[in-house]
């Protein structure tokens, strides 16, 4: 059977799993070690996960630059993907339907190299207006439901947005409590990614 790689006692070597995303990503404004992925790293230790997170959140960054960048971002040969960008598209209030040709484009690449996939929503900002909110989410709903066997979590920022008690002054990124909750949050769907993860064969 095809398992994943995990901490008991063996020398597999830690998957390596690519976190594609903007400044949520990137670990904004917070201390190296209290960023997304460093959590997230130690949250997957905890849980037996032997996982390196690789870190290729880039502040300001849109859908359509993670497509750009993407080769750049594979240079490490990822075996597992979260994809994390939406944010700044609809905080510029970009067109919809360009988010989702620009996350189509980087699901599709990463699937055509057989790396398993998450995929985090976002929501548009509610000044936006109703019906472009209901078209901003529905990108990642509609690219999700195309592609069974990508892992998909609604909302990247669920519990955290809109709480000041978890965001940083600006009101748009997370404290370090509030990136706990997220990797709270995320934990269960990560797992369920790297469960499509084969262990190398020995010998």
């Amino acid at each position: 059977m095809l398992r994943p790689a995990r901490a008991q006692g063996t020398s597999t070597a830690p998957v390596r799993l690519l976190a594609l995303g903007d400044s949520l990503t990137a670990g904004y404004g917070l201390p190296q070690d209290q960023g997304f992925v460093p959590q997230l790293q130690r949250a997957l230790a905890a849980r037996g996960r032997e996982v390196r997170v690789i870190n290729a959140g880039v502040s300001g960054d849109t859908t359509a630059g993670g497509l750009a960048r993407l080769d750049w971002a594979l240079a490490d040969n990822p075996q597992a993907a979260i994809v994390a960008l939406g944010g700044n598209d609809g905080l510029r209030g970009l067109p919809p339907a360009q988010s989702r040709a620009s996350l189509a484009g980087i699901l599709d690449r990463l699937a055509a190299r057989g790396i398993p996939t998450l995929l985090a929503g976002m929501l548009a900002p509610p000044n936006l207006g109703a019906d472009y909110g209901r078209e901003f989410a529905a990108v990642f709903e509609d690219l999700a439901r195309a592609r069974p066997g990508v892992v998909f979590l609604p909302f990247f920022l669920e519990g955290v947005a809109g709480d000041a008690a978890l965001n940083q002054p600006d009101g748009i990124h997370p404290n370090e409590k509030g990136v706990a909750e997220m990797v709270r949050r995320i934990l269960p769907a990560v797992e369920a990614l790297l469960e499509q993860v084969p262990r190398p064969s020995a010998g």
